[in-house]
């Protein structure tokens, strides 16, 4: 059976939440090692911003695909 459109966003918004604490442990952990300075909120900024790009990256492949399944 063929994943509807809301199913696709769940699957995808589930993929980004755990993909949004994932980086922004990561930047938090390697940014300082990098030298690159940033307070928690700038991370957080950065994480969000990313997040919007991946969760909107996310849908439009799954829909990609799905489409191809027709």
């Amino acid at each position: 059976m063929m994943q509807g459109r809301a199913m696709s966003f769940v699957e995808a918004a589930a993929n980004v939440a755990v993909g949004i604490v994932v980086a922004f442990g990561t930047q938090v952990l390697a940014f300082p090692v990098l030298g690159v300075t940033a307070t928690l909120s700038q991370n957080a900024a950065l994480s969000g911003l990313f997040t919007v790009v991946s969760l909107a990256r996310s849908y439009a492949l799954r829909r990609f695909f799905a489409a191809l399944e027709r």
